[in-house]
């Protein structure tokens, strides 16, 4: 990926914003002809409106952006797509958000996914670092949320079990973290029976990923990402349009990855560790079935309710797993339920939580970094509903009533009370494009658990 930034430039155009309660007053204040000028591109001064300022010899002269008065990073996102080939340089650091946050915005901004194209995209505006943005920082966040965007959108056929751990070695080697990959039949050896069950059936083996970074003496924070990597639904089987866009059910995966990479580039002082259960649901003569009873990691035997309700099984081996430990904090991230997105839509990821205070520190974290969240119940009425006549429980409820509810409900039979874990239940992908935002796969609640992870434990 090429960053459209630079150190210095002697000829950049300078960018200055304006408020949207300021604009008519900033208007009245140009030039007759530069009025005309900025009347006749139709800009009205809305909110994300952005102006080409022309000079005495035809040529871009300089660039208003204009801002909410109360503006998020993702208002200079459409800087990187609406303004001219140029190098450009805001004339102040006394921007409504920070700059290093305006950069982060604009870096995302210009992401693209054209590994399938013969055409690739042309050069874009590119801009001079601002002396006040750290440069580092969000290199980091844009490499790191890039990283996943680029995981999720991968079609499937070059997507599988053995490419996503690929992905997690390659980060796992630049951040010299221990990476192990459990591969096929080698997970019942090693008592992970689940992941196995949901995986045999493709002919790209099921495995484990699991990575380690830090000093062991360092609190423990482990995190948890779904990696289905294609979804057919089993024999359960999807229908054509619920099927079409399965390549991101391996977005949770994608998601833990990204903040992996951001908190090992931060260097914050944590064990981290990373489990992903990698797969691919699909169907042959040896599936798994509907009523099927599959054992699990812990020991609890589960009856197969729907083998289309495949991401908890998956997860429930790893979270055992990492519960074992007893981190200080986990979090699992997951493309698991329509039902969430029914209840919140795609924007809003569903958040449930075991412990309070990391609950509100999620919600508190996603507030200051604009990266949204919804908390919602645990509610142990609920827990009744996985109720199996003929194993420990089942993997669905047997109506559609609070879905999302019962798919956490039946990760947290898997995660003992001692440990503070929070769940994201969430869509991974852009519906469409927006400022800093293209549509595509998204790193949703990355950068909202990362700020957690280092207010907690990083500084």
């Amino acid at each position: 990926m090429s960053l459209p930034f630079v150190d210095r430039s002697s000829s950049s155009l300078p960018v200055q914003f304006v408020a949207q309660p300021k604009w008519r007053a900033w208007l009245r204040e140009q030039s007759a002809a530069r009025r005309g000028w900025i009347e006749s591109t139709g800009v009205s001064g809305t909110a994300g409106d952005v102006v080409v300022l022309p000079g005495r010899d035809g040529k871009a002269a300089g660039a208003v952006l204009v801002v909410p008065a109360t503006s998020v990073l993702w208002d200079f996102g459409g800087l990187a797509t609406k303004l001219p080939a140029g190098t450009w340089k805001f004339v102040s650091d006394s921007a409504p958000v920070s700059m290093t946050d305006a950069m982060v915005a604009i870096g995302l901004g210009t992401w693209t996914f054209d590994r399938y194209k013969a055409k690739k995209a042309k050069q874009g505006p590119r801009f001079v670092w601002p002396e006040s943005a750290d440069k580092a920082r969000a290199m980091a966040m844009i490499e790191a949320i890039s990283l996943a965007r680029n995981l999720i959108t991968t079609p499937s056929s070059d997507m599988g079990p053995a490419e996503l751990a690929a992905a997690a070695q390659e980060l796992g080697k630049a951040h010299k973290a221990r990476v192990k990959v459990i591969v096929g039949d080698e997970l019942l050896k090693q008592n992970y029976p689940m992941i196995h069950a949901v995986g045999r059936a493709s002919t790209r083996a099921p495995r484990l990923i699991d990575l380690v970074w830090g000093k062991e003496s360092d609190p423990k924070v482990t995190l948890v990402g779904k990696g289905v990597c294609f979804d057919t639904g089993g024999l359960d089987l999807k229908a054509a349009a619920g099927m079409l866009n399965m390549k991101k059910d391996m977005g949770g995966a994608a998601t833990v990855l990204a903040v992996a990479a951001m908190v090992m580039a931060a260097k914050l002082p944590v064990r981290l560790r990373v489990l992903v259960p990698a797969v691919e649901n699909s169907v042959s003569g040896n599936a798994f079935r509907p009523l099927d009873v599959v054992s699990t990691r812990k020991g609890l035997s589960v009856e197969i309710g729907n083998t289309d309700a495949e991401g908890r099984l998956i997860l429930c081996d790893a979270l055992h797993e990492g519960a074992s430990e007893k981190p200080t904090m986990m979090v699992d991230c997951a493309t698991l339920t329509g039902a969430a997105r029914v209840a919140l839509g795609t924007d809003l990821p569903a958040l449930f939580c075991n412990d309070d205070e990391l609950a509100d520190d999620l919600l508190a974290s996603g507030r200051e970094v604009t990266d949204p969240m919804w908390r919602m119940p645990l509610f142990q009425g609920y827990r009744r509903l996985l109720d199996s006549r003929v194993a420990d429980l089942n993997n669905v409820s047997a109506g559609g009533f609070g879905g999302a509810i019962t798919a956490a409900l039946y990760l947290q039979a898997f995660v003992p009370d001692d440990v503070p874990w929070a769940h994201f239940d969430m869509m991974a992908w852009n519906n469409s494009s927006r400022p800093g935002r293209p549509e595509g796969g998204e790193a949703q609640a990355a950068r909202a658990i990362f700020r957690t992870i280092e207010d907690r434990l990083g500084r």
